[in-house]
């Protein structure tokens, strides 16, 4: 988390090789990613763009997310695996045979997100996953989030949606002036103000309203805040 500018996507960038560091190393698992091809930083670290136009290019849902896996060379009874697996957490089987230009652009980003998840990488960064998400797809990437942690996978997400954040993650890390400034569980992020106040970031909605009534305890949910009063 932080303002535009902090230093968020070039820091995630470095993690999968879209972008090299100019000093010191990033480490994968022992991997030093400067070592290493971006093709083959990929299959350790999935990278999903805010922007799905930036990202997809083949001519129908299921081409797109079947692209990486052929690429890789993975078996077909392996890839059909990978492939409904990841149709299922996105929730797209409806679409799988449309060109995805012609599919609302939340939907795209479900489409960018399971192509990313076909590839079975260790580690899924999404980077703004829930902007342009009404309430059915906030709710699915939820779903999806825990869904890849049942499955063993990290889920790394750069995001201004302070609600969604406190609800699906268990640790938040803040960054400012292209610096890490906390790091930590998410109430001990949200009701320190001096971290809040130098990230420019806001507390949860519940977490604002239990500052402004005067409610302690760190609160960040609803049935606290109703348990508080």
């Amino acid at each position: 988390m932080g303002q535009n500018g902090a230093g968020k996507t070039t820091c995630v960038k470095m993690m999968n090789g879209l972008n090299r560091p100019t000093e010191g190393d990033v480490i994968i698992d022992g991997v030093n990613t400067k070592e290493k091809t971006t093709a083959f930083i990929a299959r350790m670290v999935g990278y999903v763009f805010q922007n799905p136009d930036e990202q997809i290019f083949n001519s129908t849902v299921i081409s797109e997310i079947e692209y990486m896996p052929r690429y890789f060379k993975i078996p077909e009874e392996e890839m059909k695996r990978r492939v409904d697996r990841a149709v299922e957490l996105t929730d797209i089987k409806k679409y799988l045979h449309t060109n995805p230009l012609d599919i609302p652009y939340p939907i795209r980003k479900f489409v960018a997100i399971a192509a990313v998840i076909a590839a079975k990488p260790r580690y899924i960064i999404l980077d703004e996953p829930t902007a342009g998400q009404d309430k059915h797809g906030t709710e699915t990437l939820a779903s999806l989030i825990k869904g890849l942690e049942e499955d063993g996978v990290t889920v790394l997400t750069i995001t201004h949606d302070m609600d969604f954040a406190v609800a699906n993650f268990k640790r938040i890390v803040v960054m400012a002036h292209k610096n890490v400034i906390a790091d930590g569980d998410p109430r001990d992020i949200f009701w320190n103000e001096e971290v809040v106040q130098e990230a420019r970031i806001k507390k949860p909605q519940i977490g604002e309203i239990a500052k402004k009534i005067g409610v302690g305890g760190k609160v960040l949910f609803c049935d606290e805040l109703v348990e508080r009063l």
